[in-house]
């Protein structure tokens, strides 16, 4: 039996996922979003409760939460009611929502679980602005972070290949880069936090899409 396009998320709370480790994420978030000047109106792509959409909204940011989880939306505009928040999968339907013209895209742990993750790459390139600016995290992977996995025996923990669901696509710099610039995005630059350098929990590309 073929498996379904999407099976619900089932969010429980309003707080950041991961407890403390998304929170200190969502401060990474907001200081970035911060750091940018001419932002005003911004797409959180796969917002789930609405957690950092919410965060930027209070900050006087125009902000607009897009998640496919039924639960996440409702507890989202239940706790951030001047937000709008829309029900949809990432893919061709969110470029069909009209919703394109945003200053910034945002998107916090959400490409590395899904199939395609160009679909999230298409669907942030079509929301912004012409010179409109993206930045998109996931877990970070490389070379030692990934030798470190396995000296500590602690690879098939990591990658939990044994439930349904969970992270199925795991980036470096190098693909992730490879993966923006095939969709035009230009100007690329990294942020990384938690853990040791080059140990990374996390990346966060900042990327921008062509003015003309």
């Amino acid at each position: 039996m073929a498996a379904p396009a999407y099976t619900e998320f089932e969010w429980q709370t309003e707080r950041a996922a991961n407890g403390a480790s998304g929170e200190k994420l969502t401060e990474v978030f907001v200081g970035l979003v911060q750091k940018l000047d001419g932002v005003r109106s911004i797409c959180d792509l796969g917002c789930g409760n609405g957690h950092i959409a919410g965060r930027l909204a209070a900050l006087g940011y125009e902000v607009t939460g897009i998640d496919a989880s039924r639960s996440g939306i409702r507890i989202a505009r239940r706790a951030h009611p001047s937000v709008k928040f829309v029900e949809a999968r990432i893919d061709l339907e969110t470029q069909q929502l009209g919703l394109s013209g945003s200053d910034l895209v945002i998107s916090s742990d959400v490409i590395e679980h899904l199939y395609r993750p160009a679909d999230l790459v298409a669907a942030a390139f079509s929301l912004l602005k012409p010179g409109g600016h993206v930045l998109l995290g996931t877990p970070y992977h490389g070379y030692l972070k990934n030798l470190a996995l396995a000296l500590s025996g602690r690879m098939d923990s990591h990658f939990s290949a044994l439930h349904d669901g969970g992270h199925i696509k795991f980036f470096s710099v190098k693909t992730m880069s490879q993966l923006m610039t095939a969709h035009s995005f230009r100007d690329l630059s990294f942020t990384f936090s938690g853990r040791a350098p080059w140990l990374w929990k996390n990346m966060i590309c900042h990327a921008r899409k062509p003015a003309q």
